[in-house]
């Protein structure tokens, strides 16, 4: 652990202070590094899967205006994928690690990205279906109260472990604090990252447990709970900004 704390040093330039900043916060990892640049690409990936017209391409009218149906659900979700690729993209500026831990952790948010996108497909395809009349997205076909339960538990699951991993990464640069030579403002960003990163993974874990518990008319519950997180993330925000202040 000591061999792997001196090479994060090492890497550092000894003037910290001469590193650009990011709101105050000084950027390790200016370079994309061979670590950033595979998870990049398995993003890159999952957006080529969502695409709106999926193996077709439309050759006419009636196909065109079918496939742009799924405009707003190919936003939706490409919305949801950039909220976790703009997470790591930040805990790679700012900390520029790519020891083990860091390596396994952004493999795992790979794989679970990858295993997500399509559920978050369906998902909301079936969201803009019944929010339009059946005019956008795609009727979802659940034949029992067991399917419906395991496709929002299958949504939530992603989604929490999206965000767990995300956590993971602040959380793995927090203990290495020391090496890194975070100083206060630094810290205190951090903190502010695992904090903000609990508040999706909350959520998730919430829906979980609605999508398993609730009574059947009420499944869909598990589904909208996701509409708190903007209030709740604008609350957060209004804290930390006030705790900033301070």
């Amino acid at each position: 652990m000591q061999e792997s704390y001196e090479e994060i040093t090492t890497a550092l330039p000894r003037d910290l202070n001469a590193l650009p900043r990011l709101k105050g916060f000084r950027l390790r990892g200016l370079e994309m590094t061979r670590l950033e640049s595979f998870v990049d690409a398995a993003f890159a990936f999952a957006v080529t899967m969502l695409v709106i017209a999926g193996q077709q391409v439309p050759d006419n009218a009636v196909t065109l205006l079918k496939a742009f149906k799924e405009v707003p659900v190919f936003a939706a979700s490409i919305a949801v994928l950039a909220i976790f690729w703009r997470g790591h993209w930040l805990w790679s500026r700012r900390y520029g690690l790519e020891d083990t831990i860091s390596i396994c952790i952004s493999w795992g948010l790979i794989f679970t990205m990858l295993v997500y996108v399509y559920p978050l497909k369906l998902v909301f395809g079936g969201m803009f279906y019944f929010l339009s009349n059946g005019r956008l997205g795609q009727r979802v076909m659940v034949e029992t109260i067991g399917q419906g339960r395991a496709l929002f538990a299958v949504y939530a699951a992603g989604f929490s472990a999206l965000a767990f991993e995300i956590l993971l990464l602040n959380l793995r640069a927090w203990r290495l604090r020391v090496p890194l030579r975070l100083n206060e403002w630094e810290q205190n960003i951090t903190r502010n990252e695992l904090i903000g990163w609990s508040i999706p993974l909350g959520v998730g874990l919430a829906s979980l447990l609605l999508a398993l518990t609730m009574p059947p008319p009420q499944i869909e519950w598990s589904g909208w709970i996701y509409w708190s997180l903007p209030i709740l993330l604008r609350l957060r925000g209004w804290w930390r900004r006030r705790t900033e202040a301070r």
